[in-house]
Formats: structure tokens, C-alpha cells, sequence
């Protein structure tokens, strides 16, 4: 694997982090905010990253994805506010811990047909959970913007952190 395990694990962690940053970023008009009518609205977004990163990981490290199980976590998601969400997003660091630290390295390149597609435990990782956190923290940067959020740059994006204030 082109990262180590603990890279793996602590750049999932920054993402958690980041996403932590841009969901305290949120407030009432942006809350229900969704570009298109069939687009996710920003709290269903949240939601949807509740659950996306801990149930990806079980569904490679078990080479199975539960449709059941995923929709009862899913199910409890919908009915959560935003502190709620925001408090289960907060143990995901913790869960990648607990779910990737022990797991030995050999584990991540045993073959996984996943979605239809074949691949290795360790490149699903990268690929779709990692990979997928960029993306839709990217989305909900740019719907924080959208909804007037004009303030934020890519410092808050990339490093999950305020810019320093203007030098006047």
C-alpha cells in the first residue's frame, strides 16, 4: 500500500477533523440548503457522512456490504439534528482507530469485489472512503459558500481551520 496504516488512519482522522470544522460552519439558512431538488440538502449531507466512512470500512473489512444494517444506521441518521450528527461524526476518529489499528498489513491487499467492482481491501479504502470524504466535504464546502458563507477559503476546506485575520 502506497500509505502506511498509520497514514491511512490518521489522514481519515483529518478528514473527520475537516468535517468537523465545516459542520460547525453551518447554521440555519444552510442548513436545509440543496442545489437541485434532487440533491441532498445539507443536513441530509451530514447525515449521509454520519454513517458513509465507519459502514465502508466494515463493509471491506468483511467483504460484505449489510444493505440491511446500512439502512438502520441510515434510518437512525435521518432522525438526528445537527449537534446530534455533528456528536456521531466525532467518533469516527476513534472508530478508524479501533477498526483499522490492529488489522495487519496483509489485510489490505486481499482481493474485495465490492460494488461491482474488484479491488483490494487497502485501495477501497483509499478510493472510496478516503477519496469520498474529500468529495463530499467539498460539497459541503460549496454549499456553505452558496449560502453566503463567503468568509471561508481553502484553508477551512483543505486544513479544517480558519484563515488568520486580514493584516490591515
Amino acid at each position: 500500500m502506497v500509505l502506511t496504516k498509520a497514514e491511512l488512519i490518521a489522514s481519515l482522522q483529518h478528514e473527520v477533523r475537516i468535517l468537523l470544522h465545516l459542520a460547525g460552519k453551518v447554521d440555519e439558512r444552510s442548513l436545509e440548503y440543496r442545489p437541485t431538488p434532487k440533491q441532498r440538502s445539507t443536513i441530509e449531507l451530514l447525515r449521509y457522512l454520519s454513517v458513509m466512512g465507519p459502514g465502508l470500512v466494515q463493509a471491506a473489512l468483511t467483504g460484505t456490504f449489510d444493505r440491511e444494517k446500512w439502512g438502520a444506521e441510515a434510518a437512525a441518521a435521518a432522525t438526528r439534528d445537527l449537534a446530534q450528527t455533528s456528536a456521531v461524526i466525532a467518533t469516527q476518529a476513534d472508530q478508524f482507530q479501533a477498526l483499522l489499528g490492529d488489522l495487519p498489513d496483509e489485510a489490505f491487499r486481499k482481493e474485495l469485489d465490492m460494488f461491482g467492482r474488484k479491488t483490494t481491501v487497502g485501495s477501497f479504502l483509499v478510493n472510496s472512503v478516503l477519496s469520498g470524504y474529500a468529495a463530499y466535504r467539498t460539497q459541503l464546502f460549496c454549499y456553505l459558500k452558496a449560502c453566503g458563507r463567503e468568509e471561508l477559503n481553502t484553508m477551512n476546506l483543505w486544513a479544517g481551520i480558519d484563515p488568520p485575520p486580514a493584516q490591515g
